[in-house]
């Protein structure tokens, strides 16, 4: 298909500082795609950003069948602009898709329409130390009807923040409560998705561990309410007695890139690594025993969140002293190395636009 693309005649102010908020300023231009059921994907369009106008009855607003993705671009020092393994983002897009009876969509192609959508907007690949762009693929569907199906029509759309660094002033610990009443999701639902309703059904448990002195929250399996799935919005990772463990992906927890890019590391640097059930039960047994070392969260938004403390029925595991470890640090310095090229990268993870 040939990419349409229509330019904005009035340019937006872009950041001046590194101070950027996130996910509220947005790009000059957006892709945009449709589907039809007797078409399938047409009309690739890049356009000035702008609001949609949907029938109220668009089935997105009644029985939430979308998905979404997040990636970003990076600026180099010497003024270049990478993408982080941009088409495993395209992957898990699909995968989310067909778990939401969502038609699946070319990936090359479709990375290809995004790789245009940036160049156009290079200049919004903000500089500073720590920012970047944000790149939010995502699809609706739009056929206008209340029955209790598919739909039958869509739209894809990537839009384009420019954001600041996740960490201002370096990468601090955190302090994570375990939940012990949300669920998050179950085997066979959708917590292996990249879906909308994933992710509000967990605004009272965040809310409840702020209240409580915490910044994040650490879920459990939603049928024993023991095994470690979550936290926050992230994958976890453990490093007990040298050793670093993860939960496996057992059909509840979201197959992240950036936890994929971890395990590759770890795997080439030699260092012992498990996909596996863990109980926070076991998790407290090795807290006692003085050998967990070790926890940090992985996202495309903070790459390595350092967990300082664990609060769980009254007990505090603290780690490290509440300061993040040398494995957590070279991990974070790695990874962002790769993604700002300052770093070589030998595993082909980046894609200059």
């Amino acid at each position: 298909m040939s990419l349409n693309i229509v330019e904005a005649t009035h340019k937006k102010a872009k950041p001046e500082s590194e101070k950027i908020p996130f996910g509220r300023t947005f790009t000059d231009h957006m892709l945009v795609m449709d589907y039809e059921e007797n078409k399938g994907w047409h009309e690739p369009r890049i356009v000035p950003y702008e609001p949609l106008t949907l029938d109220p009855a668009a089935m997105i607003f009644h029985y939430g069948q979308t998905v979404f993705e997040g990636l970003k671009a990076y600026r180099t020092d010497d003024g270049r602009v990478l993408l982080f393994r941009p088409e495993k983002n395209f992957e898990r897009l699909n995968l989310s898709s067909d778990r939401l009876s969502i038609p699946p969509v070319d990936e090359r192609e479709v990375l290809g329409y995004l790789k245009e959508l940036v160049q156009l907007e290079k200049n919004w690949v903000p500089s500073y130390e720590g920012t970047s762009l944000y790149i939010r693929p995502f699809i609706i569907a739009t056929e206008p009807s209340l029955a209790v199906a598919p739909s039958k029509s869509y739209k894809l759309m990537i839009i384009l923040s420019p954001v600041g660094p996740y960490f201002s002033g370096g990468v601090k610990p955190v302090t994570i409560n375990v939940e012990d009443k949300f669920t998050r999701a179950v085997k066979g639902g959708t917590g292996m998705a990249k879906t909308a309703g994933n992710y509000s059904s967990g605004y009272q448990a965040q809310a409840k561990a702020v209240e409580e002195g915490n910044n994040d929250v650490l879920w459990l399996d939603g049928v024993e309410k023991r095994y470690i799935e979550e936290v926050g919005s992230m994958n976890i990772f453990f490093k007990i007695n040298g050793e670093i463990v993860t939960p496996a992906l057992s059909g509840s927890i979201l197959q992240g890139i950036t936890r994929t890019s971890i395990l590759e590391l770890l795997r080439k640097w030699e260092i012992p690594v498990s996909e596996r059930r863990i109980s926070i039960d076991e998790l407290y047994q090795a807290y006692e025993d003085g050998k967990l070392e070790e926890a940090f969260g992985t996202g495309t938004a903070a790459v390595i969140s350092p967990v300082g403390e664990f609060n769980w029925l009254g007990k505090k595991m603290v780690i490290n002293d509440h300061e993040i470890g040398a494995l957590s640090q070279e991990l974070y310095d790695t990874i962002t190395g790769i993604q700002r090229g300052r770093k070589e990268d030998s595993y082909g993870w980046t894609v200059e636009v």
